[in-house]
């Protein structure tokens, strides 16, 4: 399946239908009175979640929703028929924006969880609804309410506990496929990953988490350079990022330190979060005293672990690391949701 993560559509819920103005007239039935019934409302578009969609392949090749006019009122009381809603599936993770305003306006990351993008119209009433004790037989109604009209923006931000950042042929590939059940492609050549790779990754007790595999990332990737620009986005929400340099890297503090800026120019957000440092390919590492060398320089605030993923040398303590840091991640995220905001504070 091709994995597309953006696109733009355009959007327009249903019309209400207009209020009618009518009487009745039936035999022996004199001054029957207003009759006209009230328009129908207008449908809306709704997305919803669904954890059984990976992509936005769908909304790729459909760019445009539009919901007809709800019927309008008739005479007799009879109202009008309102016009059915539309619901778009879509993955979790996905966030959509307002292309006028730039609002969000939606994200939604849980299963069915259904948010309406476009309001549909509110029917008009019938001239039935302005007879008063005054004005017996009212010639006015009002109009049905315009749907809403937008051209919106989806994007797709992947949900995963841990995203993988690295310089092309930096082992993540191999690392995923190594821990986890993914199979993606794996090569010795540059941006062998395209797209990103989700890999469900078991701990003890039966305790999983979702290992994101993301393309290459070069120098510049926030300003455009390479494909990193297109795929960074999908470890904003990640609880924790796991940076991954090759043993026979030049200077691992220097790659450690273009990676974090590169995040760090993308999002803010991004700098703040709880990282691990995996030197990979421990096994074409050859030269000791070199490798001591740059390991020495390396001075990360963070747990550094040497993995092979070829050989599964020290993978199994790498996965640990990574469950105490998730749990401890979602630990403070859960804390921070329940503390008051500042206007909940009560004073005295």
């Amino acid at each position: 399946m091709k994995f597309i993560d953006e696109t733009q559509i355009y959007l327009k819920a249903g019309d209400g239908g207009n209020g009618c103005v009518a009487f009745r007239r039936e035999k022996f039935v004199p001054k029957g009175g207003p009759g006209g019934g009230d328009g129908g409302n207008g449908g809306s578009i709704y997305m919803i979640g669904d954890r059984n969609i990976n992509t936005l392949l769908d909304l790729r090749y459909q760019k445009k929703y539009q919901i007809a006019r709800a019927q309008h009122g008739m005479g007799s009381l009879c109202h009008g028929k309102d016009s059915e809603d539309i619901t778009v599936p879509v993955p979790l993770g996905t966030v959509v924006t307002d292309l006028v305003t730039n609002e969000i306006i939606a994200e939604i990351t849980e299963h069915e969880q259904k948010i309406c993008i476009a309001r549909g119209g509110r029917g008009g009433l019938g001239n039935a609804n302005f007879a008063t004790s005054t004005n017996r037989a009212p010639y006015y109604a009002t109009e049905g309410k315009q749907g809403t009209e937008r051209e919106v923006k989806v994007e797709l931000k992947l949900l995963a506990d841990v995203g993988l950042v690295g310089f092309p042929n930096a082992g993540k590939s191999t690392l995923i496929s190594s821990v986890s059940s993914a199979k993606p492609k794996i090569a010795d050549y540059p941006f062998t990953t395209l797209v990103p790779n989700l890999g469900i990754v078991f701990h003890d007790h039966h305790q999983s988490f979702v290992m994101a595999d993301m393309p290459g990332i070069i120098e510049g990737a926030a300003e455009g350079k390479g494909l990193g620009i297109q795929f960074l986005k999908h470890i904003e929400r990640n609880h924790v990022l796991a940076f991954l340099i090759p043993s026979d890297a030049p200077d691992f503090a220097a790659e450690l330190k273009i990676l974090r800026d590169e995040c760090k120019k993308f999002s803010k957000s991004l700098a703040s979060k709880p990282y691990v440092v995996i030197i990979s390919k421990m096994d074409l590492a050859q030269d000791e005293a070199e490798f001591s060398a740059k390991r020495k320089k390396l001075k990360a605030k963070a747990p550094v672990h040497e993995i092979s993923a070829v050989t599964e040398t020290g993978t199994k303590e790498l996965v640990h690391t990574l469950w105490n840091l998730i749990t401890e991640s979602k630990k403070l995220a859960y804390e921070a949701s329940l503390a008051p905001k500042a206007e909940e504070v009560w004073r005295p």
